[in-house]
């Protein structure tokens, strides 16, 4: 069966990302709950759900990278269990006017939001917010400068790392992909003129990625790029591949690669860009060799180059001395500015990861974690894994669990087991809400942070 083009599963992608983090109201949702909506001072509107017998606790929302439209739950059936178990439910679009990277807005909005529902709807007895994909990074940002305003967070899939980190090893791995399958497009990849150009720039990678698959070089490179960009080698409809099994583990990245995710995160990572004014991402004085030692997919990578007979320090260096991709500057800081988290924790906060996405992928824990540790704030933050495939591929009871451990923190004052995998499992499997398979993991590295 021949796999999809990268356009169609990229518009496929989209589609179940916009479903997944947007998802409309149902009609069995207005039957039970009070709707509220309005339209903030910057143009951004607002939603929100109240329950007839509400509990007094409400869920600030913050929805991920998309449509900027009102969202108040990570999904239509989540919104629902919420509801029926009596949560009320808020969010909002942030700034319409602009980039789907909405960062410069978001966390303003998400506030103002909380300001309006508690103007229309009442107030609360507590808040807790909730964030999911890029809406993970508003909602890290939210837990740490929300003290007074939310009690405690909840992050489902977040983009933790922030933006600067995304948009280098994003380019780290598409500058792999060019210079050794399409050196026309190596210079040409950042500075996007828009969507478009990004989208055909994101085809032809594709495309020279399936070309290279059929040669045991080709296979070697992908490997290679496919660590800087911190890429699971475990691909939907698969089983996990042997920790030695470096050919299965890059069919898996293949995999993924050819099913379209650079058709999504090209244009994604133009609208970065675009909301900060200009190049976001850097190579200049990148060591490529230092940076695949510290990837925990180099043992995979030197066994294919060896496989393959190929000199892989000749590779390497050859990324090094190409590299000449310089910043801008400003654009650096306003993105620093508005699109980092971790340096602080204000509330405790508890995240959940699939520990293999493709598009936010798990190591972007580690390296938050990190910032929290240095920031001295790790006895409010939690984090634990589910072992699956897909970005943000959470049941329904996942979320739920993770939640009462956030509530049981909130209620006790300390995690105790809360959020322990035996105790989220558990949790989850008594709520009978779709299942669960929270797993004891511990992220790697993330590649690409300079």
């Amino acid at each position: 069966m021949p796999r999809p083009r990268f356009s169609t599963l990229a518009a496929a992608c989209a589609t179940a990302l916009a479903t997944a983090l947007i998802g409309p109201a149902t009609s069995a949702q207005a039957a039970t709950a009070d709707h509220y909506s309005g339209t903030l001072s910057d143009g951004a509107t607002w939603i929100a759900n109240k329950p007839a017998r509400w509990n007094g606790s409400l869920l600030l929302y913050s929805h991920g990278f998309g449509p900027t439209t009102a969202a108040d739950a990570p999904s239509a059936a989540a919104r629902q269990a919420l509801l029926d178990a009596g949560y009320a439910l808020v969010g909002s679009s942030y700034d319409p006017n602009g980039s789907m990277w909405a960062l410069d807005s978001a966390e303003r909005d998400q506030f103002a939001a909380l300001t309006a529902f508690r103007r229309e709807a009442g107030s609360p007895a507590r808040v807790i917010s909730v964030g999911q994909s890029m809406g993970g990074l508003v909602n890290a940002r939210i837990a740490r400068d929300g003290a007074g305003r939310v009690d405690g967070s909840l992050g489902l899939c977040g983009l933790v790392a922030g933006g600067v980190d995304l948009d280098n090893y994003q380019l780290d791995a598409e500058y792999t992909l060019a210079t050794f399958f399409d050196p026309a497009d190596a210079g040409k990849l950042v500075n996007l003129a828009g969507r478009a150009e990004a989208g055909a720039l994101a085809g032809r990678l594709t495309k020279a990625v399936e070309t290279a698959q059929s040669t045991p070089a080709g296979r070697a490179r992908i490997a290679l790029a496919a660590a800087y960009l911190n890429l699971t080698d475990w691909a939907p409809g698969q089983q996990p591949p042997a920790r030695d099994d470096f050919a299965g583990q890059e069919e898996q990245q293949y995999a993924w690669l050819a099913q379209g995710l650079l058709g999504f995160i090209v244009p994604a990572r133009w609208s970065v860009e675009q909301s900060a004014g200009g190049n976001t991402s850097w190579n200049k004085g990148v060591d490529y060799a230092g940076l695949l030692h510290k990837s925990s997919h180099a043992k995979q990578v030197k066994a294919l180059y060896r496989d393959a007979g190929l000199d892989l320090r000749t590779d390497l260096n050859r990324l090094t001395r190409g590299a000449d991709v310089s910043a801008d500057p400003a654009a650096v800081a306003h993105l620093q500015r508005t699109s980092t988290a971790g340096r602080s924790l204000a509330v405790p906060l508890l995240d959940l990861h699939t520990t293999a996405d493709q598009l936010v992928p798990v190591e972007q824990e580690s390296a938050f974690a990190g910032r929290v540790r240095r920031a001295g704030d790790s006895a409010l933050l939690r984090q634990a894994y589910v072992a699956r495939q897909s970005h943000c591929n959470f049941t329904t009871a996942e979320v739920v669990a993770g939640l009462h451990a956030v509530e049981h923190r909130l209620d006790t004052g300390h995690w105790g087991n809360a959020a322990t995998t035996a105790e989220l499992q558990q949790s989850a499997e008594e709520l009978d809400l779709g299942g669960a398979a929270f797993t004891d993991y511990r992220p790697s590295r993330l590649s690409g942070t300079r």
